[in-house]
């Protein structure tokens, strides 16, 4: 039994951990506020954020996560409704400075309720298969930001 607890607790662990990468966007965005950066600078960076990375990550948790509890799961449809929310805020460019804040603040939100919530009950429930794979998931999406040069969250360089 203990054996298998272990394996529930960390078969969801490597895309817990890409969220890691959105908590770094959350980061960002408050940094690049609060030093007044120009909110254009700021979006087109959480626009190549969402395309390089959030994209792939939502589909994941859509296609191969989320069907665990299934479409008619509370927390699933709550889940959704975010994605869609979320994305409908980074096709949002009226009132940016706005937008901005609402993006983050909704990010941040949004990863403590599935990391505390929506993949905690995801683990209560999942099979052995499903554990197997989710394991199996090639998750590790291959995000790296050193092609991103505007480094507006870095004081020095405003």
């Amino acid at each position: 039994m203990k054996k298998h607890t272990q394996k529930k607790n960390l078969a969801l662990t490597p895309i817990i951990e890409e969220h890691n990468e959105v908590i770094l966007l959350c980061e960002r965005i408050r940094e690049g506020l609060r030093n007044k950066v120009e909110n254009k600078r700021i979006k087109k960076y959480i626009d190549w954020f969402k395309a390089n990375y959030l994209d792939a990550h939502f589909e994941i948790e859509e296609k191969q996560i989320f069907p665990i509890l299934g479409s008619n799961n509370v927390r699933v449809k709550r889940a959704l409704a975010n994605h869609r929310r979320l994305n409908r805020l980074f096709e949002e460019t009226a009132e940016l400075h706005k937008v901005l804040h609402k993006i983050e603040e909704e990010l941040s939100s949004y990863i403590h309720f599935e990391e505390r919530i929506l993949y905690r009950e995801i683990q209560a429930v999942a099979s052995e298969f499903q554990l197997q794979e989710i394991e199996n998931i090639d998750s590790e999406i291959a995000f790296t930001d050193d092609a991103w040069k505007d480094r507006f969250w870095v004081s020095s360089l405003n």
